[in-house]
């Protein structure tokens, strides 16, 4: 159990302003489908971030005792690791909701699909006890965001994907190390799409599939694999059709030049000069 790498004195009025950024996840039982149970948190864990450095300013990490102990099942120790003995002398979530109010409330909050689960498991946990939950200034569910700006080059949106994806590592599926790699895999997408942004026509947009290779014939995608070797995953379900479609035009013998003249422009390295683009043109004609 981790604690606070700074004071945990109360935040004054001109720190809240500052809108600092908190990463945090919860690690938690899992629910049998018949039983009628609900989500009980097993552990909290967070990193303040500055928003200008994103640097860590804070840490703060604890294991939490279900009222009933029953709740940790052998399903949910299978997904996190947390057992009923690591937890049997754990404080309970009433022992740690302030300094959980403290490091959440009056901050930027973020995480991986904290929009629909995190916030959620909160806000019960605080009514359980009869207090109101802490609130954010604002929010940044890195699910939703790169859904929709790096999209799925990486296969799936899990976090253990995308990790891997970077080369990060395998998910711990513990709330500190967690959040940590969200952080870190929020700054690798952030540098691809910088990168992208800022020399399109040397990088490209690949995060919705990219219209000058991805979008071709099935032919030429099989002689070009993108990354990750599975075209269909590279786009999230609602990708455009002009992101699916085949090639336009009919296979005749100027199909088959197009196609002869789509070779030799992709052998061609990044911006070639007009001659090198020459020296292959006696291809087009055989």
């Amino acid at each position: 159990m981790e604690g606070s790498s700074s004071s945990s004195m109360p935040r004054s009025a001109a720190a809240a302003a500052a809108a600092e950024i908190v990463f945090f996840d919860l690690e938690t039982t899992v629910p049998s489908r018949n039983g009628g149970q609900r989500f009980r948190v097993l552990e909290f864990g967070a990193i303040v971030v500055c928003p200008k450095k994103l640097v860590e300013l804070e840490s703060y990490c604890t294991l939490i005792r279900p009222a009933d102990l029953s709740m940790v099942s052998s399903t949910s120790t299978r997904v996190n690791g947390i057992t009923r003995e690591a937890v049997a002398t754990a404080p309970l979530f009433e022992d740690v909701a302030d300094r959980i109010f403290y490091i959440l409330n009056g901050r930027v909050w973020a995480g991986h699909n904290i929009h629909r689960f995190d916030c959620a498991r909160i806000r019960e946990a605080f009514a359980d006890i009869g207090r109101p939950a802490p609130a954010p200034v604002g929010m940044i569910d890195s699910l939703e965001v790169l859904t929709q700006k790096f999209g799925r080059r990486a296969g799936n949106m899990k976090m253990a994907t995308l990790a891997s994806y970077f080369g990060l590592g395998q998910q711990k599926h513990r709330s500190l190390a967690d959040v940590r790699m969200n952080l870190e895999v929020l700054k690798h997408c952030a540098t691809v799409l910088f990168l992208e942004s800022s020399l399109p026509d040397i990088f490209g947009s690949n995060g919705q599939g990219s219209s000058r290779i991805v979008t071709r014939s099935r032919t030429y995608n099989n002689r070009f694999p993108t990354e990750g070797g599975e075209t269909s995953r590279k786009s999230p379900p609602n990708a455009s059709l002009g992101h699916q479609r085949s090639a336009p035009y009919t296979i005749t013998k100027f199909g088959q030049m197009t196609e002869r003249m789509k070779d030799v422009l992709c052998k061609a390295q990044g911006r070639q000069a007009i001659n090198n683009i020459l020296k292959h043109s006696h291809l087009l004609l055989r």
